[in-house]
């Protein structure tokens, strides 16, 4: 690895300078004449957002075709643009979200506002955190760097932002992806908002590890991270949002993209939803059910009944061999299923039952004696996984449909969240959601009249219908679709709150 030695030193200074000369220099002298920015969105409760840029008044033409003004795909948390193109001027900005249908620039929701200048060959990052309440907006400036010796030299450009909440300074050290911690070199000292200076290093897979500064307990260890072109990468390190007990993630920014990085040693955790009813076919099954994964204990981990959402489990990540029995008789329901538990992940576990008819001869017909009772059925046990939300919202929530209704009559169902305003034929939120599956939608505070649909041959039969408020204070949530022969319809809905990261701490 190579850190910054006398002749690199020489070489920014020297980029330094010729920064400062052309940005001195009249727009006649040679050079792009553009610049660049993009919005890092780092603000937890906030909702997607929006970035409008727009032409200082100041200096705007008077042709109106000559005024530049654009809104940008909009971010939600964690995400960032790819490096957006700008003359170098002087912009107004702002950042909005959606809180109507509509998505025109004038309807959207104002946070924030300020300018910007762009300078030429410059980057201007924006990093949107803190509350979307009380948003903050710090703006880094970062040459553009195109050095013909990093492609000669397989070198790449690396710096580290420190954007962790907690405002504390850590240290961030860096090791070949076959070291560890013992052989690895500190990269950086950050504090809190600081943006490093730019160092280049080998490309090869490297190891990243972080510790409060000037310790040596390593509270965060990456995966190896492959850097292979000669390209600007910022390493980030924010706020942990998933199941595991360090308090960080990291993010690596390059010019086009962001991907997360959470540490290896992570805890994972998942609850269990008992969506079996008890039946004549299921003889020793009362209404629960004992969960035991193998390897883990002797005893179960935990027994759930029926229509309850279990509190999490906290287990190391890895693969499991889960089996599922009545709790008296020890009678197996479900055997040697697979448990992936993903580091930093946080699930639920759907346990729902199948009926099969029983066709022995193969023949199709399942009413051999033609009395209109089918002869046999069968009931099978299976299990949903599905990746607990991890947005944090307050202006908006996901809500994550699970439909579990099985029927002779259709395979799936309609889902139609209608505003006082709308009908179901009007409605602008719905979805469809075939059985055994599950589907997100994700919801601006409104009042809903929830309406499930299903389409039997050319006849529309509403399911269940219900009224869902949704709020600052709601909590993203399971809307669980099920049969049920104690309902008045044949028919249930339920709304479980998904565990979140902040349930967890």
């Amino acid at each position: 690895m190579k850190t910054l030695k006398t002749q690199q030193t020489l070489r920014s200074c020297l980029a330094a300078g010729l920064l400062f000369i052309l940005l001195g220099c009249d727009s006649s002298d040679e050079g792009s004449g553009e610049g660049f920015v993009k919005l890092y969105h780092l603000s937890q409760d906030s909702p997607s957002i929006y970035l409008t840029l727009d032409e200082d008044l100041a200096t705007e033409s008077d042709d109106d075709n000559d005024h530049f003004e654009a809104t940008y795909t909009s971010l939600f948390y964690g995400s960032a643009h790819s490096n957006l193109s700008l003359e170098n001027k002087n912009y107004e900005y702002q950042l909005a979200w959606q809180d109507e249908d509509s998505t025109d620039t004038t309807d959207l929701e104002v946070i924030y506002e300020s300018d910007i200048t762009i300078l030429e060959d410059t980057i201007h990052l924006l990093v949107l955190n803190n509350s979307v309440l009380s948003p903050e907006v710090t703006t880094y400036v970062i040459p553009e760097i195109d050095d013909e010796d990093d492609t000669t030299d397989d070198l790449f450009n690396l710096r580290v932002l420190n954007m962790h909440t907690n405002g504390a300074a850590i240290d961030l050290y860096i090791s070949k992806e076959d070291k560890t911690f013992n052989e690895a070199e500190l990269f950086s000292s950050v504090s809190y908002l600081e943006l490093s200076d730019n160092q280049k290093v080998d490309q090869e897979d490297y190891i990243f590890y972080i510790t409060a500064a000037g310790t040596d307990e390593v509270l965060f260890t990456s995966s190896s991270i492959p850097f292979y072109y000669a390209s600007q990468n910022i390493m980030i390190v924010k706020d942990n949002n998933g199941a595991g007990t360090s308090p960080y993630t990291l993010d690596k920014m390059s010019d086009s993209s962001v991907i997360e990085y959470v540490d290896t040693e992570s805890e994972s955790q998942f609850s269990i939803y008992n969506a079996i009813e008890t039946q004549d076919e299921l003889v020793d099954y009362q209404g629960d059910f004992s969960l035991h994964i193998d390897g883990i204990s002797d005893t179960p981990i935990i027994t759930s009944s029926y229509g309850v959402l279990s509190e999490p489990i906290e287990m190391a990540s890895g693969d499991y061999s889960l089996d599922i029995t009545t709790v008296e008789e020890k009678t197996p329901l479900l055997s040697n299923a697979l448990l992936s538990l993903v580091e930093n992940s946080n699930q639920t576990i759907f346990v729902y039952s199948e009926n099969k008819y029983v066709d022995d001869d193969n023949d199709g017909d399942i009413d051999e004696d033609g009395d209109g009772i089918i002869d046999e059925i069968e009931v099978g046990i299976y299990s949903l996984e599905i990746d607990n939300s991890l947005l944090t919202s307050i202006y908006q929530h996901e809500i994550e449909i699970v439909n579990l209704i099985q029927s002779d009559d259709f395979s799936q169902v309609n889902v139609y969240f209608v505003r006082s305003d709308e009908t179901i034929n009007t409605a602008t939120h719905s979805r469809e959601v075939n059985y055994s599956k599950n589907s997100a939608i994700t919801l601006i505070n409104n009042t809903y009249q929830v309406f499930i649909v299903a389409q039997d041959n050319d006849t529309s039969i509403i399911l269940n219908n219900f009224y869902l408020t949704l709020d600052e204070d709601s909590a993203e949530q399971f809307l669980v679709l099920e049969s049920s022969e104690t309902s008045s319809t044949g028919y249930k809905t339920t709304l479980l709150k998904q565990i979140t990261w902040q349930d967890s701490e």
